[in-house]
């Protein structure tokens, strides 16, 4: 029997309740929008609550470059308790530490806060479109299938849903159909910070450090390690070729890998999150493949609990503290916008008069078995995220942010990470307001960008004074 769809109208419609997704719809709710945001699991946050730490809200530099929505996350956060904050790897780059389970609890009290309307357990699963415009968006869950239509529409999905059924423009991997690997986070509690720290002094052969000028390129690794160590904080990264993995793999007692990286998430807790496991060449968008591979990662996470508890100070009374909610997954669909961010806007840390945001991670591309590629941002610095890069190209309506953003695979690589997503975000919301409110209501290419540059300073977003 075919089933009646139930129709609802919104002024905003965001598909993917991740970081991207949120910041695009708090920023959208707080402009005065009717916003739905439409997200697929049980929880709203994304990476934000998986235990991995913040990556690209600071530079190398140690300046913030993203404030607006990220900021008032954490300020929710450290008012609840439980927030680390910046942390610094001698590596790279600088972290933001946060408690997953805590930040639970701040991400649905601010998106509350904001007005937003929110659905959960609910996929959008088609789209209707006229001409260049999408006039409306299939959404299904157990109350039935809901045609909802707006005038703006923002992809937040990760790979791309809403655009792909649009018939948007679209990139996948590379020219060898890579895909980098997916990965699933897990806590260790009861860590002993400190013996951990000392065996990286006494052990500075395993670290990558001093990967960057503002890094410690100056230093050698002993002395980043005693760094590491006078900083006191479990943020801890054993490199692939150094004695202590490659004696694990060898010995069968750990898996290829190109690190173990290790962050600390609460210190009341001695709680930390590892980032280890990893299967490469999965296409994410196989609900299927992806399914097959969660049994391998979670063997994966177990028998590292057992390489790290046997192999590595300060992990002796340690015990298993959690599993992530979802696989960590690094790359699928890309969209075609209007703009492509390429990898040479990120390397040269370029800036633009049209920039809505900052990223600053370094290009980040993980390979399958040891490898990884990472370049970092020139200066120790930030680039700029041009507004075009969140427009789908050749429809009139529809923003694209998140993981699924107009890039090359380098861009990608650095930009994929929660910072400059969460800063997509927030610029998507926002444009969808004031197109709203000009006088061509969802022509993205409309938007005054000066305008929404100043709007998004307003509220705490960080467009420009940083190197």
């Amino acid at each position: 029997m075919a089933q009646t769809l139930i129709q609802e109208n919104y002024d905003v419609v965001v598909t993917g309740g991740g970081c991207a997704g949120i910041a695009a719809a708090i920023s959208a709710a707080k402009a005065g929008m009717k916003t739905l945001l439409v997200e697929a699991g049980s929880m709203l946050g994304g990476e934000l609550i998986t235990g991995l730490c913040i990556d690209g809200a600071l530079n190398a530099r140690g300046e913030w470059i993203v404030g607006g929505v990220l900021k008032e996350i954490l300020d929710e956060h450290e008012r609840l308790g439980g927030y680390i904050g910046p942390v610094k790897d001698w590596r790279l780059i600088w972290y933001v530490c946060v408690d997953p389970e805590i930040m639970k609890l701040a991400v649905a009290n601010v998106v509350r806060r904001a007005g937003v309307h929110v659905w959960m357990y609910s996929f959008a699963e088609d789209v209707v479109r006229r001409g260049d415009e999408i006039t409306g968006v299939v959404v299904i869950n157990k109350r039935g299938r809901v045609l909802v239509e707006a005038p703006v529409y923002i992809d937040a999905s990760g790979d791309g849903d809403i655009a792909l059924r649009a018939g948007a423009q679209m990139m996948i991997s590379n020219d060898k159909g890579e895909f980098q690997p997916v990965t699933m986070l897990f806590r260790i509690g009861g860590v002993d910070t400190m013996d951990l720290l000392r065996f990286c002094v006494d052990h500075p052969e395993n670290l990558a450090v001093g990967e960057s000028e503002w890094m410690g390129a100056s230093l050698t690794p002993k002395e980043c390690a005693q760094n590491l160590y006078d900083q006191g904080q479990p943020a801890v990264f054993f490199k692939a070729n150094g004695p202590l993995i490659t004696g694990g793999i060898e010995r069968g007692e750990l898996q290829q890998t190109a690190l173990i990286g290790i962050i600390p998430v609460s210190s009341e807790r001695k709680e930390v999150s590892v980032n280890t496991t990893r299967v490469a060449n999965i296409d994410a968008t196989d609900a299927v493949a992806l399914s097959r591979v969660f049994s391998d990662l979670t063997d994966q996470a177990w028998r590292s609990i057992a390489f790290m508890k046997k192999n590595i100070p300060g992990f002796e009374k340690s015990y298993f503290a959690g599993l992530s909610h979802r696989i960590g997954i690094r790359e699928t669909r890309r969209v075609v916008g209007d703009y492509v961010l390429t990898g040479d806007d990120v390397r040269n840390a370029r800036k633009r008069e049209d920039g809505i945001g900052k990223g600053s991670h370094h290009i980040d591309i993980h390979q399958d078995g040891t490898k990884q590629v990472r370049i970092p941002v020139a200066d120790g610095g930030s680039y700029d995220m041009p507004y075009d890069m969140l427009v789908a190209k050749g429809i009139r309506n529809l923003y694209v942010a998140g993981r699924c953003m107009s890039a090359d695979r380098e861009g990608h690589g650095s930009a994929r990470v929660m910072g400059p997503c969460m800063a997509q975000g927030e610029a998507a919301g926002l444009g969808a307001a004031l197109t709203l409110r000009g006088n061509q209501p969802g022509d993205l290419r409309s938007v005054d960008i000066g305008q929404l540059q100043s709007e998004l300073k307003k509220q705490g977003a960080i467009v420009d004074g940083t190197h």
